[in-house]
This record gives structure tokens, C-alpha cells and sequence, in this order.
């Protein structure tokens, strides 16, 4: 009676233990990010949310000639500085006169340059994109993949132009050729190097052309 009695609780326990066990959740499939999605993350656009400001200066050398203006931009307020030598206008994004909207062009610009690779994917809706894998790169002559992106004939600055991005596995921008108006010839082909993290943000500040008499770089990068 005694060993009836204990079978009989052990197996009491065995069915209550089976019953509160909790049920394994099943994972549904892992999304599989777009080319745009891997450059822009390869990049640290997960960190971009927590970017209050961003600081820069925008120059270029071009044979003996030196340009630069500077940018304060507050993107979660849409505010941006434009600084010119000893002139500098504040003006918010979202509600520019004539003079902002002329200056704001600059800063288009400046900051695609300084950060296309996550710039793309904010622009995913009014460019359409061509990937290749094992494309000759331009300047290295690499072989590297290669994404082309074609912005739309509406809107913008510069509508209908096009970028070739060459980039390693790893999906860092090694090089990169501007194509005005989507014209097939090359408008600009120039190097994408010397990245550095800033704020988590990994960004190349300088691009040379092949025969390097043209340099445009940026100097006084600070990411808050």
C-alpha cells in the first residue's frame, strides 16, 4: 500500500510538472535586410537615434584652391547652422525662406557626401537601386560589389542624378562615381576612405580623385 502511495504521487507530480511546463515560443523567420539596409548599418545607422548633433566641416582642395563652410545640424529638432567665414544663418528645415532654402542646398550636399551610405536608405522611396557582385571598381580596379541608384525626376535639388557605390563584403563604400542627370559617362569618380567612428557612426572623411589634384574632406567631425 505504501509503494501504491508513493507511484501514485510521483506520478501526480510527473502530470503537474508536465502541465505548467512552459511551451517553447516559436521564432518566426528572420527578415532578410535589403543591400540599402546592410550599407546603412555597416555604417551604424542603429546609432543614428541617438545622434543630438552633428558638427562638420566641409572642405575642398582643388589644385591650389581651398573652399570650406560649416555645418551645425540638430536633427531631432530639424535646425540647422550655416557657417560661411564670419557670416552663419540658424534656420529650421521645415519652414525656410528663400535664403535658407538656397543654403540649405549646400547642406544636402555636404552631408551626403559625408554620409550617403545611411543617406541612401532615408531615400529609399525616391531612388530605384541595380546591384551587382564582382564589378571592376573604377580607381582600384578591384573587383568589388557594386550598387546603382537612380533618384527620381520629381523633387529635390538635383533630380535624376546617379550614384555607383563600389564596396567590399563587408558592405564599406570603397569608392564611388556621380553620374549627373543619369548621363552614362562619369561627372566625378573619387575614393571613400579614412572612416572613423564618431558617436557610433562610422564615417570616411576624405575622397580624392584618381590623379589627386581634387580632395574634399571633412575636418571638426563631433557626433553628440
Amino acid at each position: 500500500m505504501k509503494n501504491f502511495f508513493i507511484l501514485s504521487l510521483m506520478a501526480s507530480v510527473l502530470t503537474i510538472s508536465c502541465k505548467e511546463a512552459p511551451k517553447k515560443e516559436v521564432e518566426g523567420p528572420v527578415k532578410e535586410l535589403s543591400i540599402l539596409e546592410k550599407i546603412a548599418y555597416a555604417n551604424g545607422y542603429e546609432n543614428w537615434k541617438n545622434v543630438q548633433e552633428l558638427k562638420f566641416t566641409f572642405n575642398v582642395d582643388r589644385d591650389t584652391t581651398h573652399y570650406e563652410r560649416s555645418w551645425i545640424w540638430k536633427p531631432k529638432a530639424n535646425e540647422v547652422t550655416a557657417i560661411s567665414g564670419d557670416e552663419s544663418l540658424t534656420y529650421n528645415r521645415s519652414d525656410m525662406d528663400s535664403l535658407a532654402y538656397e543654403k540649405n542646398g549646400g547642406f544636402i550636399n555636404d552631408k551626403y557626401w559625408l554620409m550617403a551610405p545611411i543617406n541612401i536608405l532615408w531615400d529609399q522611396n525616391s531612388i530605384s537601386t541595380e546591384h551587382s557582385e564582382n564589378v571592376e571598381a573604377p580607381i582600384s580596379k578591384k573587383n568589388m560589389q557594386k550598387l546603382t541608384i537612380v533618384y527620381g525626376q520629381e523633387g529635390g535639388y538635383t533630380p535624376g542624378d546617379a550614384y555607383d557605390f563600389y564596396f567590399t563584403d563587408d558592405f564599406m563604400v570603397k569608392e564611388w562615381v556621380f553620374r549627373k542627370g543619369n548621363q552614362e559617362e562619369p561627372s566625378m569618380t573619387t575614393t571613400w576612405e579614412d572612416y572613423q567612428d564618431k558617436g557610433g557612426l562610422k564615417l570616411a572623411h576624405m575622397h580624392q580623385n584618381e590623379e589627386g589634384n581634387f580632395k574634399l574632406y571633412f575636418t571638426g567631425v563631433e557626433v553628440n
